[in-house]
């Protein structure tokens, strides 16, 4: 197993919402559904299961044996559709621990990832995954210790349920915040504590606020946010970088052009997410935007 440095870079996969995108439109911000991996403290973390997994997977056959802590926001399509697809999962040796909260209905992280993988959806079931798989269900409040790393979490405003989740690590925090939408009542504090004085917070920005409050194709109840409403949490809770997350499938590359450009005369410290984009919070916050996925 290839060594993880005691550094904390956080890494994007996958950054579109609702359904895969690809095609020459979408192609610099990219078009695969969330993944976002984080090395921290010589720990490999991993958010969402989009179809961003599958690229990442596909990076880590050069490092195994392979252990990771994957957490899941949610169960929607989008944020466990690459789950079959994650290549490691199937060798043995390879180990993973699969942190979700318990959905409504009373079903576990577990047996939503089953479920995808039965017929007649999928050709084969998760039991011919041979790496160890240990799966846990997320106390949706409670800290989490993952040696020096904690993990804190908290119940986002999504149909069925979605969960935002804090890393720390020393003096560092990276926050990440989808699928959630805000409150026409102002924000929400539980959120504006998960992500305070946080060095960098992902957040689900979907919409603009032209789209969202639309008179006839308003996006209310939807399950989103905007990038406007970013911009007022980051600022709230004194957010050193914010990075658009989640892009609508319709938003092409110059739809994405011109957020970044508003975003950042709105808010300095905004980004718009692409993949393959690298954010180094090890000791001065570097991005690098152009950093191809391999």
């Amino acid at each position: 197993m290839a060594e993880l440095l005691p550094q904390f870079l956080v890494r994007f996969w996958g950054v579109r919402g609702s359904i895969p995108s690809p095609g020459p439109h979408t192609v610099r911000y990219g078009g695969n559904t969330p993944c976002v991996e984080m090395l921290v403290g010589g720990q490999r973390l991993i958010f969402d299961g989009g179809t961003g997994l599958r690229q990442l997977g596909l990076s880590l056959l050069k490092a195994m044996p392979v252990q990771a802590t994957l957490f899941f926001s949610h169960s929607h399509w989008d944020h466990i559709q690459g789950f079959p697809f994650f290549t490691p999962a199937f060798v043995p040796g390879n180990r993973f621990r699969i942190y979700g909260a318990i959905a409504p209905n009373g079903s576990t992280i577990e047996q939503r990832l089953r479920d995808q993988m039965l017929h007649p959806n999928f050709p084969v079931p998760l039991q011919v995954m041979r790496a160890k798989l240990e799966f846990c269900n997320l106390a949706i409040g409670e800290p989490l210790q993952l040696e020096d790393i904690t993990v804190h979490s908290a119940l986002l405003n999504h149909p069925g349920q979605s969960v935002g989740y804090r890393v720390s690590w020393g003096d560092r925090s990276a926050a990440y915040i989808t699928d959630t939408e805000h409150f026409p009542d102002g924000l929400s504090e539980t959120l504006v504590t998960l992500v305070q004085d946080t060095d960098v917070m992902i957040y689900d920005a979907t919409y603009t606020d032209e789209e969202y409050y639309h008179p006839s194709l308003g996006k209310a109840g939807w399950g989103h946010s905007t990038w406007q409403e970013a911009v007022k949490l980051a600022r709230a809770a004194r957010v050193k970088t914010l990075v658009i997350f989640h892009h609508d499938p319709a938003h092409d590359d110059n739809f994405m052009d011109q957020v970044a450009e508003q975003a950042r005369q709105a808010f300095s410290g905004a980004v718009v997410a692409q993949e393959g984009m690298v954010i180094d919070l090890s000791s001065a916050l570097a991005i690098n935007p152009g950093q191809e996925i391999t």
